[in-house]
């Protein structure tokens, strides 16, 4: 990402030199992109501050999760409704409103004094993220329509899906440990700030035409649904036969076959489903989900770890993580560069089984392990596969899409991945703490045992992603060329 940036800047100092006017597109990408990244990065930049900040809350184990969960399930289960309110109410006064809401929010988290208090300005930020991430990317679609400048601002745009993520450890070590856990809320204030005004002064409103009727039995089914899922994902550590599981989930699973039930029925539903089924599309929605589950709920345990086995200080912990986040930008960057030549199924297959790979390299971790042998060469591979799925699933996720459903669109693609990391984070704490108690051995021994399961169940998720991509995936590579506006898809 970073190096498209510097030719996407040096592009647009050459085209001054030259006398050619840069694109009102060009000048907001900077600021669409902040926000981005804001909201990625508050999936994570709690994850190190998780023990330090459980000590001093005085929050319990079964706690914890909820600090980094309630923003990851709120955030999933509002984003479908964010972007029917970006569509309809206007984009520009969507991410205005969002941005400074967010800002609000971040300083509620930062100023909280009970466990009750934290979790719930999470939420809030997850509501605010909800209307904050479809309003940018859909402000990014009507921006760039089509053509070559498209895909090199989406391939920056969708490699801070991954990069966000990965910068979000690295800077909540360093606040946790030099400032304070606080100032992982703090942070957010001066960045909303900042992308606040460069939209307000620099991006036209735009709104989707036709009916502006809301769903709002969708929106009801969607959150309890899925609110039900992750729930009783979150309890299995209690047992799966409890009802506080079983119950839950199939609740959950009930809720959200009666949601797409409604959708079909409905005059104006959250989720056309037009937008979902397309076989392009489902695969980035599909591959989004589980990955998102893969990193959010990986990286959380690769975390934990670093630093309650190894004894990794906070800071020192997230320096530990930064080989995945400048591989995955080395790689987000070539492939962008190549998807004109590589097409989207190629890295899109081959990157989950890196990330495969690399989960089954942690799942060797033990109590006396080292980071250069158990950790360094899977953080690696992760960040080549991160990047190879992120930056093609990002283009196909509005491959098609009708510019009145680009909201919606892009609201599904943030919302797989948050709410793959929600269910990712409930059920590996379910696996780890089931694990543990069953280990023998000292308490560090049974932990480790816990996260080894964890990786191994995230090696199984990853892997599903390649025969996704591979069945699903039929957008012809010229598409990403700009040499022509037309998307061609191979029906056979």
């Amino acid at each position: 990402m970073a190096s498209q940036l510097l030719e996407t800047t040096g592009s647009t100092a050459q085209g001054r030199k030259q006398g050619k006017k840069v694109g009102p597109g060009w000048r907001a990408l900077p600021f669409l992109a902040l926000a981005q990244f804001m909201v990625v990065l508050d999936g994570t930049i709690v994850n190190l501050a998780l023990p330090r900040l459980q000590l001093e809350m005085g929050i319990s184990d079964s706690t914890r999760a909820w600090v980094v969960t309630s923003y990851a399930l709120v955030f999933g289960a509002f984003l479908l409704l964010g972007g029917r309110i970006a569509d309809f109410w206007g984009r520009k006064r969507t991410f205005i409103t969002a941005a400074a809401g967010f800002a609000i929010a971040s300083l509620i988290g930062g100023l909280a004094q009970q466990p009750w208090e934290l979790i719930g300005a999470r939420a809030l930020q997850g509501i605010f993220a909800a209307l904050l991430a479809p309003a940018a990317l859909a402000l990014l679609t009507v921006a760039f329509p089509g053509g070559k400048d498209r895909g090199t601002a989406f391939a920056i745009f969708g490699s801070i899906s991954g990069v966000g993520a990965a910068v979000g450890v690295l800077l909540g070590g360093f606040l946790t440990q030099y400032a304070s856990w606080r100032w992982c809320f703090f942070v957010n204030v001066p960045i909303a700030i900042i992308a606040l005004i460069g939209v307000w002064a620099l991006v036209s409103e735009s709104k989707a035409g036709g009916s502006t009727k809301y769903d709002w039995p969708g929106v009801v089914l969607a959150a309890l649904g899925l609110g039900s899922l992750v729930y009783g994902f979150a309890n299995a550590e209690h047992g799966w036969g409890a009802i506080e599981s079983w119950g839950f989930i199939a609740a959950g699973v009930l809720m959200l076959v009666l949601f797409v039930a409604v959708e079909r029925k409905v005059k104006n539903p959250l989720l056309p489903l037009r937008v979902a089924t397309e076989r392009n599309r489902a695969a980035a929605f599909l591959a989004s989900f589980l990955a998102g589950a893969v990193l959010i709920g990986g990286i959380l345990f690769i975390n934990f770890y670093l630093q309650i086995i190894l004894g990794f200080a906070p800071f020192a912990a997230g320096i530990a993580s930064l080989p995945m986040t400048v591989v995955l930008i080395i790689t987000a960057g070539v492939v962008a560069k190549n998807l004109p030549t590589l097409g989207a199924k190629v890295p899109s297959a081959l990157g989950p089984i890196l990330m495969a790979a690399a989960m089954l390299w942690l799942t060797q971790v033990t109590p006396d392990g080292t980071y250069a042998v158990n950790m360094l060469p899977a953080l690696v591979l992760m960040g080549i596969g991160l990047g190879m799925v992120f930056v093609p699933m990002q283009n196909l996720a509005l491959f098609g899409v009708d510019k009145d459903d680009a909201g919606v669109a892009s609201a599904l693609v943030n919302a797989s991945q948050q709410i793959g990391g929600s269910l990712g984070i409930a059920l590996f704490s379910a696996v780890a703490a089931a694990a543990t108690a069953a280990a023998s051995g000292g308490a560090l021994a049974a932990l480790t045992s816990g996260y080894s399961l964890v990786f191994l169940w995230a090696a199984g998720v990853a892997v599903v992603i390649a025969p996704i991509a591979l069945l699903l995936i039929r957008i012809d590579r010229k598409t990403f060329s700009g040499s022509d506006h037309t998307p061609h898809v191979h029906l056979g």
